[in-house]
This record gives C-alpha cells, sequence and structure tokens, in this order.
C-alpha cells in the first residue's frame, strides 16, 4: 500500500436519473464537485489515484486526474482492471475514451486476465488494498459494488470520502 494514495469507486451512468447524458446539467455539476475533491487531496498531498475504469464515476476521475497531472506532473493514475475485455460491450465512444485513458495511464494493472463472477470484487478490493483513502460517488444504497466497496475501504479505517450524486454534497 502506497501513502498518499485515493481510490475511486462509484456509480455508473444507468445508476444516475440522467443516465448516459452527460450534458445534463446535474451531471455537469457531478463532475466538477468529483474534480474539487480530487484537487484538494492533491492539494493535501495525494500524488497517486486509483480508477476501476468503469463507465460513469470511475472514467470521470480518470480524466480529472489527468487533466490535473498537465499542471502537475508528479501526479499518477492507476487503471486497476478487473479483466481483459471490460469494455467490450460498451458504445464505440465509451471504448474509445477508456482505451484514451489506458494509454495515459502511469500503470494497468489487470486483477484478472478472464472475466469471472468475482473479478469485479477483486478489482474493488485491490483498489482498497492499495490506498489509503477511498473517494466515493456513492447514492447511500445498501446493495452494489459502490456499497461494498465502501464498506470494505471503512472495515480497513480507510479515510472515506463520499460525494452524494444529486446534490454533491461531501461528506
Amino acid at each position: 500500500m502506497l501513502e498518499k494514495c485515493c481510490a475511486f469507486t462509484g456509480h455508473r451512468p444507468q445508476k444516475f436519473p440522467w443516465g448516459y447524458n452527460e450534458a445534463d446539467a446535474r451531471c455537469i455539476a457531478l463532475k466538477k464537485a468529483l474534480t474539487t475533491e480530487i484537487t484538494k487531496l492533491v492539494d493535501a498531498g495525494y500524488t497517486d489515484f486509483f480508477s476501476g475504469m468503469a463507465e460513469g464515476t470511475d472514467t470521470w476521475a480518470a480524466l480529472a486526474v489527468l487533466a490535473l497531472k498537465k499542471e502537475n506532473p508528479a501526479l499518477k493514475l492507476h487503471c486497476v482492471l478487473p479483466c481483459e475485455g471490460q469494455a467490450d460491450e460498451w458504445s464505440a465512444s465509451a471504448r474509445e475514451l477508456y482505451f484514451s485513458i489506458l494509454e495515459q495511464a502511469d500503470e494497468v494493472v489487470y486483477v484478472s486476465r478472464k472475466y469471472s463472477k468475482s473479478c469485479m470484487l477483486k478489482r474493488n478490493r485491490y483498489l482498497v488494498d492499495h490506498t489509503t483513502c477511498l473517494l466515493a460517488v456513492y447514492n447511500g444504497e445498501w446493495r452494489g459494488g459502490t456499497a461494498m466497496t465502501v464498506r470494505y475501504a471503512r472495515k480497513l479505517n480507510r479515510a472515506v470520502h463520499i460525494i452524494d450524486p444529486i446534490s454533491c454534497a461531501v461528506m
């Protein structure tokens, strides 16, 4: 585990009221809140950021890190993938963005080469196990990968910052 490392977790687009419409004002506000929180972490000395590279939150957070890295080359983006072919079923534009981010990442880690029922859970645990902080876009529901990742981070006494996806309030 590296000091001053932060992992991202959060919902995929279908969990948000605006779905895949990133032009929606609520989506724009959430992305801004995410960038603001990442900037605060950078100001607090965080240099390494870990993204699971799912659509939605993970991708937006990775893009925010890459944008900040232009002014602060010391920042590092680690992309932790559940398996090869993670983006195979995504739209062409989502796949293009995914591979563009992977090309710019400082590290790409596969927790599993082949898809399995447990590869997403393994990826989420890897994120928490290798960082000291978790930044989550989380609506508070009990079920799902984001919920399990937040609970796991708390169990391991990681710092957990939660952005409410609707109000953009940080808890």
